[in-house]
């Protein structure tokens, strides 16, 4: 491993979104990163170190750039180059293999990668989680057959990515038939060749964060975020239109409960089954009374809740990343900031469906006491364009949540661009403030 302990680092972080800006941040503010570059970047990335025009996907270019700039580490922030492998990428490269990733092998980012695999995976090591079936087009008529027996609401998912947007909650038996037609049809590409059928499980969900170097790991802040478009979390679901951290009912019982029986058993799995993984393990969970289950996992940090986990998290994260690549985890002592942070997504006129871009970004200049963390931008000369369907998500610390929101709030209200949407009931449910 090429953990440079006397130099610090150079390093290459991967991605374009806001979870990638807030990733930036943190890792800008270290005394032990010598160098950062991210490929490709955002307008706001451009602030915490260098842009480079680099496809994540292009595995290739990837490693070039690494050797050409003496990259002595790689983080992967978004999902798809790392269940495409680029870990094993470089694993299998006698010029690359050196240089640690952040990020798991192939076969850990299944987890994510592969709906239908998680949830064997869950069952295998007796994880809680939703009961389940899955069908591909050669046994649609066997699932439109299941779902006519099913209790409502029907919870349908997409086995692959599909950018968050592959899972829909269907009210009525023949909403259901329809959506599984559509998606084993083409309606998510690849990712809805397989689809599962899940019991729907009702309760309050929340985002559970860990570093794991494969033995050890270290739970982070963790968050509550906000899927759907419309305010009251009606409409259909986006990438993400808010977050919040701490979540209040979160207590230390529930703690206990998420460690024994959801962490302890899915980083036990991994090793049973010897797969490789040093990264990020995202658990989307949901409180059911006072039971958590699993929900989902993700093989990299959620956004938006990124945008407010590292705002919290008070430790150095490059030497975090050294101690996951050097598997010395078990060394390490979390530590949080005890205020709240709250972020407020800015997004464009009609998303999650048709939107336009290049939008001219306005007011950014004025924003006081909170951080502008950027998503879907881009700079063009001395102007900030939108150049995505979740623009700017807008993250304030606050002694508690209301507090945080205010700040939030007023600073949204300040940036401007055509077509400008945001929620204002982010964190509402948590709060009578």
């Amino acid at each position: 491993m090429n953990i440079r302990p006397d130099k610090g680092q150079q390093i290459l972080l991967l991605g374009s979104g806001g979870r990638e800006h807030a990733i930036a941040w943190k890792l800008a503010r270290s005394r032990r990163c010598t160098r950062l570059f991210i490929a490709p970047g955002n307008a706001g990335t451009a602030a915490c170190g260098q842009n480079v025009a680099l496809n994540p996907l292009d595995f290739d270019s990837v490693g070039a750039f690494c050797l050409d700039n003496n990259i002595s580490m790689l983080v992967v922030g978004p999902e798809e180059p790392l269940v495409k492998g680029i870990w094993d990428y470089f694993q299998e490269n006698e010029a690359l293999k050196n240089i640690p990733v952040i990020g798991p092998s192939k076969a850990g980012a299944v987890l994510e990668g592969s709906k239908a695999w998680s949830k064997q995976f869950m069952q295998r090591h007796n994880i809680p989680t939703a009961g389940y079936r899955e069908f591909t087009g050669e046994n649609v008529q066997e699932g439109l057959k299941y779902l006519k027996n099913q209790p409502l609401p029907i919870v349908l998912k997409a086995d692959g990515l599909a950018a968050g947007k592959g899972v829909v909650i269907c009210q009525r038996h023949d909403e259901a038939e329809r959506e599984l037609q559509e998606m084993l049809g083409g309606k998510f590409g690849s990712a809805g060749h397989r689809v599962v059928v899940e019991e729907f499980l009702s309760g309050i969900e929340f985002s559970v964060f860990v570093l794991t170097d494969g033995k050890n790991y270290k739970i982070l802040p963790e968050a509550k975020d906000y899927k759907r478009i419309g305010e009251g979390d009606t409409g259909p679901n986006t990438g993400g239109m808010g977050a919040v951290s701490p979540v209040p009912f979160a207590d230390e019982i529930m703690w206990q409960k998420v460690e024994e029986r959801i962490i302890r058993p899915t980083i036990k799995g991994l090793r049973k089954e010897k797969i490789p993984y040093k990264g990020f393990i995202f658990f989307g969970l949901i409180k059911v009374g006072d039971e958590p289950w699993v929900i989902e996992y993700n093989c990299r940090m959620g956004d938006p809740e990124t945008e407010v986990v590292m705002p919290r998290l008070k430790n150095d994260l490059v030497t975090l990343f050294e101690n996951c690549a050097k598997g010395t985890l078990g060394r390490v002592k979390i530590r949080t900031d005890k205020r709240v942070a709250a972020t407020i997504f800015l997004v464009s006129g009609g998303y999650p469906g048709d939107y336009e871009k290049g939008k001219i970004i306005s007011g950014l200049e004025k924003v006081k006491g909170s951080i502008a963390f950027h998503a879907g931008t881009a700079g063009k000369g001395d102007a900030v364009l939108t150049s995505g369907g979740r623009v700017i998500a807008m993250t304030s610390y606050g002694k508690d949540l209301p507090a945080a929101l205010r700040k939030s709030k007023r600073n949204a209200k300040l940036v401007a661009f055509e077509g400008k949407y945001y929620r204002k009931d982010i964190g509402k449910d948590l709060t009578a403030g």
